[in-house]
């Protein structure tokens, strides 16, 4: 127990993923719990994917998704296969957080690359691309598996809301190939949907993301 919360101390490195459609709110609900687990006495790392501007991967991720490399953004393989490379080459620093760190906070992971391409697909999460970026990512090139992932889940018109907001806010920040194609964000949600309730990879918990996520409650299920 902690002396000054009374609370169960976490598990070292235990490692927890947000997912959620662009303009879900992942980052605000990972800032959240950032501060309610650190009140908590956990020691909380964080990471998020793509990797822009850290990683090679990612950034010839974002050039294909702003029309930037010819048609690479049209390749659901080819663009899959540079995301899992960003979190390969994350893998060292992912699992070093874990020894050092009771939290490993991190706003998307394998499950993206799963449901936007099999969206992309018009496959669903039992379908061969789920299978396929499981075998890529996790068997061939090793990127750690998480403890338990989050779905945040937000009706598709105000994640596309947000996302907006989001754009205006920032003049640096435009929105990509992906996050302006309403259609792809239904399917893709719809996808997420099917990978939590099958528990893909770990556990899943969904999280209503509609109104402000009581991110104390969330951080006492993830220190329990």
């Amino acid at each position: 127990m902690d002396g000054a919360t009374g609370l169960p101390l976490p598990i070292v490195g235990r490692f927890v993923v947000i997912e959620g459609l662009d303009g879900a709110g992942k980052r605000t609900l990972a800032d959240g719990l950032e501060v309610e687990l650190t009140t908590r006495g956990a020691n909380v790392a964080r990471a998020a994917f793509p990797r822009y501007d850290v990683d090679v991967h990612a950034d010839l991720v974002r050039d294909a998704l702003h029309g930037q490399l010819g048609d690479l953004a049209d390749s659901v393989h080819g663009m899959a296969v540079l995301f899992a490379l960003d979190r390969h080459d994350a893998a060292p620093e992912l699992r070093a957080a874990q020894r050092e760190h009771d939290i490993l906070l991190v706003d998307r992971h394998v499950s993206s690359n799963a449901a936007y391409g099999a969206a992309r697909l018009r496959e669903d999460a039992h379908g061969e691309f789920v299978k396929w970026v499981r075998e890529l990512e996790i068997e061939r090139l090793g990127v750690p598996v998480p403890d338990v992932q989050l779905l945040l889940r937000v009706p598709r018109q105000l994640a596309a809301e947000r996302a907006a907001h989001r754009e205006n806010d920032d003049p640096g920040r435009r929105r990509d190939r992906f996050e302006t194609d309403a259609d792809l964000q239904h399917r893709t949600a719809q996808v997420y949907e099917q990978l939590a309730a099958t528990q893909w990879l770990s556990p899943w918990v969904v999280v209503d993301g509609t109104h402000r996520v009581d991110a104390a409650g969330l951080a006492n299920q993830l220190l329990a």
